[in-house]
């Protein structure tokens, strides 16, 4: 899943985002209030933990821009504020749950996966033909058969079937799942993505996961997906009658 922090304690962000990720989640940071308003429109997190005491905009003026951008994407608020009457505002204000600090990461955690359970549009299981995945409990399947993927390996496939029937190009790859910049020369998305074609029985040029020439990688559509099935069966189909044929043909031939 996608998670922004919009946090100014920069070494609480960090400890957030290492334990988060360790979920297998992708988290983006912002350390003001203008940085956390900017990713929120630009990623449209899953769920996004906003503390209130931020330089810029502080965080009750950044929950108000969130929710006039999107109202039903949950937001966890975090504050070290005492005073009650804060507490509300930001609650009427259109958050969906709030924690005090200091607090437990376990805690945290745990109120994330609650949180993103509820909000019923989130998609949190991805299919393509046989393959399954599982966003909130981070795990994959082939066949009913589990998959076992890194963290990589899984925020790579989870984003190309986000966009499923588009062509992803490498470059917002880099960018999304390595937050790293096209000119960093690099062919960590292909070696990737051969990775995912050994472990999901998946060989070039791929069935699952295509090869756009010049551009990336996409999941094709169910519709793409079943088509190409079809030709498959209709391919074996004719090898086999073809192999059928073949020693009847040799046997009139000897006679």
């Amino acid at each position: 899943m996608r998670l922004l922090i919009a946090e100014d304690d920069k070494a609480l962000a960090l400890f957030l985002s290492r334990g988060l990720e360790a979920d297998g989640h992708r988290v983006r940071l912002a350390y003001d209030g203008g940085a956390a308003i900017e990713a929120f429109r630009q990623e449209m997190p899953d769920l996004t933990i906003l503390d209130l005491n931020m330089p810029v905009k502080d965080g009750e003026h950044v929950l108000e821009e969130v929710r006039s951008v999107d109202a039903d994407l949950p937001v966890l608020i975090l504050t070290g504020r005492a005073e009650v009457d804060a507490r509300i505002r930001c609650l009427d204000l259109g958050a969906d749950d709030l924690m005090t600090k200091p607090f437990s990461l376990h805690e945290l955690r745990a109120r994330c996966r609650a949180l993103l359970r509820r909000k019923r549009e989130t998609r949190l299981q991805l299919r393509a033909g046989d393959l399954e995945l599982d966003r909130l409990e981070h795990t994959a399947r082939r066949a009913g058969e589990p998959v076992v993927l890194t963290n990589k390996e899984f925020a790579l496939l989870e984003h190309l079937l986000l966009n499923r029937g588009q062509c992803v190009t490498r470059v917002e790859l880099l960018d999304s799942v390595w937050n790293l910049e096209p000119a960093q020369t690099t062919n960590i998305v292909d070696v990737y993505v051969n990775y995912l074609r050994r472990k999901l029985k998946d060989p070039p040029p791929g069935h699952l996961i295509c090869t756009v020439r010049g551009r990336g990688y996409m999941v094709p559509s169910e519709t793409e997906l079943a088509l190409d099935a079809a030709a498959a069966l209709a391919r074996r189909t004719q090898d086999g009658a073809a192999r059928a044929a073949a020693p009847a043909q040799s046997s009139g031939e000897i006679h």
